[in-house]
C-alpha cells in the first residue's frame, strides 16, 4: 500500500514502525472495503503493508492468515462457528459466539479481536409498494401471511441460501413458513436486487449492510426468532504476528467499533451502487472519521 497517511486519532507515535505486515481480504465489496481500513490503518501506525485483498472465496483467506502468509482480515464470526469449525446451529448471543470462535480458534494459531456491530447476516426484503399492500414487518409476519393468503408470498433466492440448512429450509421450518416450490426462485444475489425492487416477487433473499437495501429503498423483515446466524464483523490475526506486535489490536479497535450495519450500507453503496473504488472509499472515511490524516 502506498497511501500517503499518517496518524489521526489512531497510531500515534507509530507503533508499528518497523513492522512489515499483509493484510488480506475475500472479494466481495464490503470485505475489500474492510480489509482496506486495516491496511491504511497499519499504515498510518508507521508499518509498511503489503496489499493482498481480494482472494477468492472464505477459505483461501483465512488459510493466508493462519498458514502466515498474511497477517491480518476482517472476517465474520457466524462465516468462523458454522463453516470453518463446522457447527450447525449459531449460539444465538452474538458475544457469546465471538467467545466460542476466539477460544476455539486460538488452537488454530489465529486471534480474534474484539467484534463490531456491524452484523451482515441473511434476511428477507420487500419494495415499498408490497410493504404498503402486505404491511410485514417480521418473518413471523411472512410466515402469517402465506398460511392466509397463499401465493401472496412468491421469494427470490440464491441457490446456495435455498438449499443451506441455516438458509431457506430452516428458516421455513423455524417460522412454519408454507411456501410451495413453485412460488420460489433461483437466481443470482445482485439481480434479486432489481428483481424485488421491480415487484417480480415479493421477498427477496438480501444481506443485511448490502448498500442497495437503501438505493432501492426496500424494506428488511426482522428475524424476530433470531433463526440466522449473527454475521459480525471482526479482525482475525495471526497469533505470531500479534504477540511480535501487540499494538495491532489498539490500532483496529477504534474502527472496529465505529462500524455498525449503517455505516457499511452506506460505505457498500457507494462502491456497488455509485461504482466508486472501495480502497478509496475505506480511505476517504477514515479520513472523515478523523482516525488518519
Amino acid at each position: 500500500m502506498a497511501d500517503d497517511v499518517g496518524p489521526g486519532s489512531l497510531g500515534r507515535g507509530e507503533p508499528l514502525k518497523g513492522a512489515r505486515l499483509t493484510v488480506t481480504s475475500k472479494a466481495d465489496t464490503e470485505s475489500l472495503i474492510l480489509g482496506a481500513m486495516a491496511g491504511i490503518a497499519f499504515r498510518a501506525a508507521g508499518a509498511d503493508v503489503l496489499d493482498r485483498t481480494g482472494i477468492q472465496g472464505s477459505i483461501g483467506s483465512r488459510e493466508a492468515v493462519r498458514g502466515g502468509d498474511a497477517d491480518a482480515m476482517y472476517d465474520y464470526t457466524g462465516t468462523a462457528w458454522i463453516t470453518y469449525q463446522g457447527h450447525s446451529e449459531p449460539i444465538p448471543d452474538p458475544h457469546k459466539q465471538w467467545q466460542a470462535v476466539r477460544d476455539a480458534d486460538l488452537r488454530n494459531g489465529l486471534t480474534w479481536l474484539p467484534p463490531s456491530r456491524l452484523n451482515n447476516t441473511y434476511a428477507l426484503a420487500m419494495n415499498r409498494a408490497a410493504f404498503r399492500k402486505y404491511g410485514t414487518r417480521t418473518l413471523s409476519d411472512v410466515a402469517a401471511l402465506s398460511r392466509s393468503r397463499p401465493g401472496a408470498v412468491t421469494l427470490c433466492v440464491e441457490g446456495e441460501f435455498a438449499n443451506r440448512t441455516d438458509g431457506l429450509r430452516g428458516m421455513q421450518r423455524a417460522y412454519g413458513m408454507r411456501v410451495p416450490a413453485k412460488d420460489i426462485t433461483q437466481m443470482d444475489t445482485g439481480i434479486i436486487y432489481t428483481q424485488v425492487a421491480k415487484g417480480s416477487c415479493t421477498y427477496g433473499e438480501v444481506f443485511t449492510t448490502d448498500g442497495r437495501i437503501k438505493a432501492m429503498d426496500l424494506v428488511v423483515m426482522e428475524d424476530d426468532r433470531k433463526f440466522f446466524p449473527d454475521y459480525n464483523a471482526a479482525p482475525e490475526i495471526n497469533s505470531r504476528t500479534l504477540k511480535r506486535w501487540p499494538a495491532i489490536a489498539g490500532v483496529l479497535d477504534p474502527v472496529t467499533r465505529r462500524l455498525d450495519n449503517t455505516v457499511a450500507r452506506e460505505l457498500n453503496a457507494r462502491v456497488d451502487v455509485g461504482g466508486e473504488d472501495p480502497h478509496q472509499v475505506a480511505l476517504e472515511w477514515l479520513r472523515a472519521e478523523g482516525f488518519v490524516r
